[in-house]
């Protein structure tokens, strides 16, 4: 079995296949597959260590990784630098307006403090993906995910971390293996 998953890996030249096929049926199948398998593993990680290895923001990740994976905000850089700084933004907006040790607004009720939190990070994180030129779209999911007070524990933050550098690097793999330029940090150009 795994002579045949090595000998298909290798084989997989997604730039070749786009030239032959149609290019939305060959993307949307490498898409889909690998959207499986690297939120799969995700997913394993998370039901085997009982920790947030699979967050909403990591699934728009996959996405960019997989159906654009040489737009600047599928770069690794961006990515994990986007998720970093959504993640800190979210923290500090959670210092700020006193919630570290709050419910989740969507397990009891959205208070004013909340609403300053989730306008604060949000505003945070755009701002400074932007002028730290590391843009990344889901970030913007990642800084809600912590203001809102779904992952709220540094211990939280640094597996949400890890689930997105391990992410990052499957995909980093994946691409590579089927023949994509992927940046091996900063966005090309």
């Amino acid at each position: 079995m795994n002579a045949i998953v090595f000998g298909l890996a290798s084989r997989m030249q997604i730039p070749y296949l786009v030239k032959r096929h149609s290019s939305t049926t060959v993307m949307g199948l490498f898409a889909f597959a690998n959207g499986v398998l690297s939120i799969g593993i995700m997913s394993m990680a998370a039901l085997l260590t009982g920790s947030p290895f699979v967050f909403p923001s990591l699934g728009p990740t996959a996405f960019l990784f997989f159906y654009t994976p040489t737009n600047p905000a599928a770069s690794p850089r961006n990515a994990i630098l986007g998720h970093g700084i959504g993640a800190g933004a979210g923290y500090l907006s959670l210092v700020i307006f006193g919630l570290t040790d709050a419910a989740p607004a969507l397990a009891t009720e959205v208070t004013l403090a909340r609403v300053g939190a989730a306008a604060l990070s949000l505003g945070l994180t755009s701002g400074l993906m932007v002028w730290f030129r590391v843009p990344h779209p889901p970030a913007g999911a990642t800084t809600l995910i912590v203001s809102l007070g779904i992952l709220t524990t540094p211990r939280d933050l640094a597996v949400l971390m890890l689930a997105v550098v391990l992410l990052t690097v499957q995909g980093f793999v994946i691409n590579r293996t089927a023949g994509i330029d992927y940046p091996r940090w900063a966005p090309k150009g």
